[in-house]
C-alpha cells in the first residue's frame, strides 16, 4: 500500500481482521454480511474521494454504480463474454460520465452540483428503464452463476477477499491523497475555491479529476455487486437512496479520512442487518418499527458525533495523552 500500514493500526485490526475470517469462520450469513460492509464501504470510500476530499458533495453517485453493475451484467447475459470485460467497459463509461459531470457541473456549488447529480442519475435510470430490448426495463437482469475466477462464481469465502481488494483499493487511494501534492490540493478546493484559484491551482480541472476518479472506483464496485448478488434492478441500483447510503457511510465515519467510510459501513450494516432481522417479522408486530430505530440511532451519531467516528476516537486519544 501507499503508506505503511504499521503506521495506520485501525486499518491493520480492520482489514486484517477481515481477512482471518473466512479461515474460521463457516457460517454463510456471517460471511455475506461481511462482503456487504466491505462493499458498501468500498463503496462509500470511492464517494469519499470526491465528497470528502475534494468538496464536491454528490447525491446522484448511483449512476456509476448502475453504469457498472449494468455493464457486468450486460456482458455476460447478452454477449456471453466475461463480467472482468464488463467490469472494464463499466469504468469507461462511468469515467466519460464522471467527466461529462464535472465539466458540466464545474461552475456549481454545495446543493445546486448535488441536485445536477441526482438529476444525471435519474435520467440513466429513465433511459435504462425504457430500453426494454436491450436492458430488459424495469423487469431486471438475472444474473447466472457460472463456478469460476473468470465469471466471478465464487463461494462466499472467495467473495470476501474479492471485496476485500476493493476496499483495499479504495483504501490505498484514500492515503495516497491524504499525502501527496494532489491531495493537498484538493483540500484547498474543497476548504476555499476561490483562493486556490488565486493560488494558481487549477481546480476546474482538479474537480473534473476527483469526479472521474471516484465514478471508475465506483464503477468497479458496482460490477462486483452485481456479480454477488446475481440481479440488477434498475430502480435500486440507479436510485438516490443508494446515493444517500454511499454519503452516509462516509459522514458518519468521518469525511475526508481514509478509515471513516469503513467504519461507518461497519456501524450502518450492521444495524441495518441486525434491527431488520429482529422487528422486521409480522408476527411480532413490529413491522417497520426497526427503521424508526434505525433513523434514531443515526440522528444521535450526527447530532454528537458531528466530525464521525475518526474523529471521536481522534478526540478521545488527545484526552487520554494529556491525562
Amino acid at each position: 500500500m501507499i503508506a505503511p500500514l504499521r503506521s495506520r493500526p485501525g486499518a491493520v485490526a480492520l482489514f486484517g481482521l477481515a481477512a482471518l475470517t473466512p479461515l474460521v469462520v463457516r457460517d454463510a450469513y456471517f460471511l455475506d454480511s461481511l462482503v456487504l460492509i466491505l462493499l458498501w464501504g468500498a463503496l462509500s470510500a470511492a464517494w469519499n474521494l470526491a465528497g470528502g476530499y475534494a468538496g464536491q458533495v454528490s447525491i446522484g453517485h448511483a449512476s456509476f454504480f448502475g453504469l457498472g453493475a449494468y455493464a457486468a451484467a450486460l456482458m455476460v447475459t447478452r454477449f456471453g463474454r466475461s463480467p472482468w470485460l464488463g467490469m472494464l467497459v463499466g469504468v469507461v463509461l462511468s469515467v466519460g460520465a464522471g467527466f461529462i459531470i464535472g465539466f458540466l457541473s464545474n461552475r456549481l456549488k454545495g446543493p445546486y452540483f448535488a441536485l445536477s447529480t441526482i438529476a444525471f442519475s435519474q435520467v440513466l435510470l429513465i433511459g435504462v428503464s425504457r430500453w426494454r430490448g436491450f436492458t430488459a426495463g424495469g423487469e431486471g437482469i438475472p444474473v447466472p452463476f457460472r463456478p469460476g475466477f473468470t465469471t466471478l462464481g465464487l463461494g462466499h469465502a472467495a467473495w470476501v477477499y474479492m471485496a476485500l481488494a476493493a476496499a483495499l483499493l479504495c483504501y490505498s487511494v484514500e492515503v495516497y491523497l491524504e499525502r501527496s501534492r494532489l491531495g493537498y490540493r484538493l483540500a484547498g478546493v474543497r476548504e476555499d475555491e476561490d483562493a486556490a484559484e488565486a493560488l494558481g491551482i487549477p481546480t476546474r480541472r482538479l474537480k473534473v479529476l476527483a469526479i472521474a476518479l471516484s465514478a471508475a472506483l465506483t464503477s468497479i464496485c458496482g460490477s462486483l455487486w452485481a456479480q454477488y448478488v446475481g440481479f440488477v434492478d434498475p430502480t435500486y441500483v440507479f436510485s438516490v437512496d443508494l446515493s444517500v447510503r454511499f454519503a452516509l457511510n462516509a459522514i458518519i465515519g468521518g469525511m475526508g479520512t481514509a478509515l471513516g467510510p469503513f467504519l461507518g459501513s461497519i456501524l450502518i450494516t450492521s444495524l441495518e442487518t441486525y434491527l431488520r432481522a429482529t422487528f422486521s417479522g409480522v408476527k411480532t408486530g413490529f413491522a417497520g418499527i426497526y427503521l424508526i430505530i434505525y433513523g434514531t440511532v443515526l440522528i444521535l451519531v450526527v447530532r454528537f458525533v458531528p466530525d464521525g467516528l475518526v474523529g471521536f476516537a481522534s478526540r478521545l486519544r488527545a484526552r487520554r495523552a494529556q491525562a
